[in-house]
This record gives C-alpha cells, structure tokens and sequence, in this order.
C-alpha cells in the first residue's frame, strides 16, 4: 500500500514537471483554473458560514 502511494506521487511529480517544461502556457492556465476553484469552494464555505451565523435566514 505504502508502495503504490509512492509510486503514484512520483507519477503525478514526472508528469507535473512534464507538462511544465513541455506547455509552461497551458501549466499556468491549470493552476489559475485551480486557485479559482479554491476561492469559489472557499467563498461558499464562507457564504454558508455566515447563513449559519444569521441563524439560517
């Protein structure tokens, strides 16, 4: 088990490094995609916590 963790996160490291090198343009464009779902997932986040604290109005 611990093997196969180890083997998947060199996979996913040679094939981030790939598409780097090979498309720093495209590489850009997944890690903007990225934060940007992690600002709407934290914006939710902050939007029901503020629905939770106005007591669910």
């Amino acid at each position: 088990m611990v093997q196969a963790k180890k083997v998947g996160l060199y996979v996913a490291v040679v094939f981030v490094l790939y598409l780097v090198i090979t498309d720093p343009a495209k590489a850009a464009d997944y890690v903007q995609i990225g934060f940007e779902g992690i600002s709407s997932a934290a914006q939710a986040v902050g939007d029901f916590m503020t629905w939770v604290a106005n007591g669910g109005k």
